[in-house]
């Protein structure tokens, strides 16, 4: 995503009273697990800070005959998978 996009994207939801719930992209050749370009990204900048405190990222894996989707927790290097509940 374009970052000036990025940028005005979150600024359209923090204006309208909401959060950003998750972050979603794909691993077109590996597990749906956060590889460390996922989590130096999640970072604010060089600090261990999160860049969007409170998201969750959500990696779906495509490499196989079905999909594979998986929810994690990023904060610094603590990389946590999340409970993943779909509802209809």
């Amino acid at each position: 995503m374009d970052p000036m996009e990025q940028f005005k994207l979150q600024n359209a939801i923090e204006e309208a009273g909401l959060e950003l719930g998750a972050i979603y992209h794909s691993h077109t050749r590996s597990d749906p697990v956060p590889s460390q370009t996922d989590i130096n990204l999640a970072k604010l900048g060089d600090t261990d800070a999160p860049a969007f405190p409170g998201t969750l990222y959500l990696i779906v894996g495509v490499k196989g005959p079905e999909d594979d989707v998986r929810l994690w927790s990023i904060v610094g290097n603590d990389v946590t998978q999340v409970e993943l509940e779909v509802t209809d």
